[in-house]
């Protein structure tokens, strides 16, 4: 009798029900384990930071909150990501975008990962609504005249002209994220 090899399916939980971010964790999970059925489901986990993180640390941990939060929330799940979008502003009063991703395993093998995804600078009217008190997602919404451009291609989408949206952005971190998962041997021997 041979011995089984790895299981052939993987289930993920995401620690939010956004479309957009439960899209993404799907993508990076069938580009990082193509011979496994995934399957992902949403979750509504709150991040324990402002609705709006407004440094690198803060939003890390927003991300890093939430994929707990999946755990307790919602058990049974190989994988949890957390993934969370934030604002820095720089020495120069430039407030720049970016998202923390972060996948947990739990059980008797755990592995905390995390990846951050690029950045991209956010422009003056949308800054200025930000410095008021407003969240991205809104300030989006009343700059460019849209509706719910968070759960759509969000900042990053009206900004690259339909080049990147707030899918495909978080899918490359997503991705970074998962490499100890699939390397495995290296991450945890």
């Amino acid at each position: 009798m041979s011995a089984a090899g790895p299981p052939k399916t993987l289930s993920a939980c995401v620690a939010s029900t956004n479309p957009v971010k439960v899209n993404a964790a799907k993508a990076s999970l069938s580009q990082c384990f193509p011979s496994k059925e995934t399957t992902v489901v949403g979750q509504k986990v709150p991040s324990g930071v402002p609705a709006q993180p407004m440094s690198d640390a803060e939003t890390r941990q927003g991300a890093l909150n939430r994929a707990k939060g999946a755990i307790h929330a919602h058990p049974g799940h190989d994988l949890y990501f957390g993934i969370e979008g934030g604002i820095e502003e720089d020495s120069n009063k430039i407030m720049h975008c970016f998202a923390w991703i972060v996948v947990l395993r739990a059980g008797d093998k755990p592995i905390e990962s995390a990846s951050r995804t690029s950045t991209f600078a956010l422009p003056e009217a949308i800054m200025k609504l930000i410095r008021g008190g407003m969240e991205l997602g809104d300030a989006d919404d009343e700059v460019f005249k849209r509706r719910n451009s968070k759960q759509g291609d969000g900042t990053v989408g009206h900004l690259t002209n339909g080049l990147v949206d707030r899918t495909g952005y978080y899918v490359q971190a997503g991705i970074m994220a998962l490499i100890p998962m699939m390397q495995e041997d290296l991450y945890c021997p």
